[in-house]
């Protein structure tokens, strides 16, 4: 008997210490990430706590952590069996903000100022309801049930599609939502940010007031080899500095994410590996440090945050949009933009038509080259801030497809050879979701 209990305690002194130096440092992240997800998704979408816990933090882990939402204080709790609670604030304006024990939530900010595009046109030009269309050319029956293929049967829980819209020739003729979802559901586009954040450069080239090829202007890097990263390195993800993008253990970007108040400097701080331009590396500090390349582009921040509208977002009517800011006042340029599944849309068609909106130039042409042209030892998968089928890594779509992409199967697919874009909203990648095959089937109702 003695014995046996001997075992066991020791058993039980191994799962202990397991369970202090694996799981217990991943609490602050776990309930970081479930606290931000809550107020994000409550208070920009509307969405109730059991829906979030049931949808958005059904992740393994994530769905450890207990959250409470204060309405009228507008900010999110969570903590994991009372462990490591975090809290997220919500600011109009700015979104979902996780902050840490010193910041200090009575400070004075400033959010951006928003246009409403006003206008008769029809969507997705304007905001009223799109023109009815019919086209020749398109099987109308295998296009809806490749539509509805994308989604789960009543009772299934294994695509998880939320939505799905399609435009050909600048028109809807496609759309569908999964219950409690609707045209107007503002979703997260998680990495698909990435995409928005290169446009800005698109633009301010254009404007002359940045040239991409030059080195980055980054004060700390101007003594030793990073001094030669250019922002074209940064744009492409090849800039040979160090980054880890595991978003399963305690990693660069789960700190960045769910620690780091300024997340601008996560990439910064890192040291090179490789020269740039010889070595593709995915990070999403990276995107941050664009964003916050871009802060320093304006004497002011008001200026700043009003940028990403004015210039943008509220130019082309995706009016929905919101884009949150870190606890230093940076967009999160690599993962938290939020937008309708139609306005999501709208960024696709911009640069189907190669950066014009409704005769409008935002960007040069060119610049939507730039952006789908595959970027060195990325195997034709990126280009500058946008996935790319160049290499056909979908083997039944057109090869001249890019797109933007997000965590669990966020995607906006644009189809120049075709007049066509895809946006696919979700909670599953592949192989829950076969983006091959749903692609496939939306593009082969288009008749030759």
């Amino acid at each position: 008997m003695k014995k046996t209990l001997k075992v066991l305690a020791v058993l039980l002194l191994i799962v202990l210490v397991y369970l202090r130096i694996a799981i217990y440092p991943q609490l602050d992240l776990i309930s970081g990430f479930s606290a931000k997800s809550v107020a994000s998704g409550h208070f920009i979408d509307g969405r109730s706590l059991e829906t979030i816990q049931q949808g958005d933090n059904d992740i393994p882990k994530v769905d450890w952590a207990t959250n409470e939402i204060s309405d009228t204080k507008k900010f999110v709790t969570a903590s994991v069996h009372g462990l490591k609670e975090r809290k997220a604030i919500y600011r109009e304006g700015l979104g979902a903000t996780l902050i840490d024990d010193d910041f200090d939530v009575t400070k004075p900010y400033e959010v951006p100022k928003r246009t409403e595009l006003k206008n008769n046109l029809p969507y997705p030009y304007g905001n009223n309801n799109p023109q009815d269309s019919v086209f020749a050319n398109i099987d109308y029956y295998k296009l809806q049930k490749a539509v509805e293929d994308a989604f789960d049967k009543e009772g299934e829980k294994n695509k998880r599609t939320r939505s799905v819209v399609v435009l050909y020739k600048d028109h809807l003729i496609a759309e569908k939502y999964a219950p409690g979802f609707r045209a107007t559901s503002k979703i997260l586009g998680w990495s698909m940010t990435k995409s928005l954040t290169a446009t800005y450069f698109g633009i301010l080239q254009k404007q002359g007031k940045i040239d991409i090829i030059k080195p980055a202007p980054i004060s700390e890097w101007k003594n030793d080899e990073r001094s030669k990263i250019t922002i074209n390195d940064l744009l492409h993800m090849n800039s040979g500095l160090e980054w880890e993008e595991d978003y399963g253990k305690i990693s660069d970007v789960t700190r960045m994410l769910f620690q780091a108040e300024d997340m601008t400097n996560s990439q910064i701080e890192k040291s090179a590996k490789f020269k740039p331009n010889s070595h593709w590396n995915y990070s999403s500090g990276t995107t941050n440090l664009l964003s916050g390349i871009l802060r320093k582009q304006f004497k002011t921040h008001q200026e700043y945050l009003d940028f990403w509208y004015s210039s943008l977002l509220d130019k082309i009517g995706m009016n929905s949009a919101l884009v949150e800011t870190d606890m230093a006042g940076n967009f999160v340029g690599s993962s938290y933009g939020w937008a309708t599944t139609r306005d999501w849309a709208k960024f696709g068609l911009l640069y189907l038509h190669k950066g014009n909106w409704n005769g409008e130039q935002l960007f040069e042409e060119n610049w939507a080259k730039y952006v789908a042209t595959p970027t060195n030892t990325s195997n034709g998968r990126y280009g500058a801030q946008f996935w790319l089928n160049a290499g056909g890594y979908f083997p039944n779509v057109p090869r001249d497809m890019f797109y933007c992409s997000g965590f669990q199967g966020q995607m906006v697919a644009i189809f120049p050879s075709l007049d066509l874009v895809i946006v696919r909203m979700g909670l599953t990648e592949e192989p829950e979701f076969d983006f091959n095959r749903f692609l496939r089937d939306v593009v082969s109702s288009l008749k030759k």
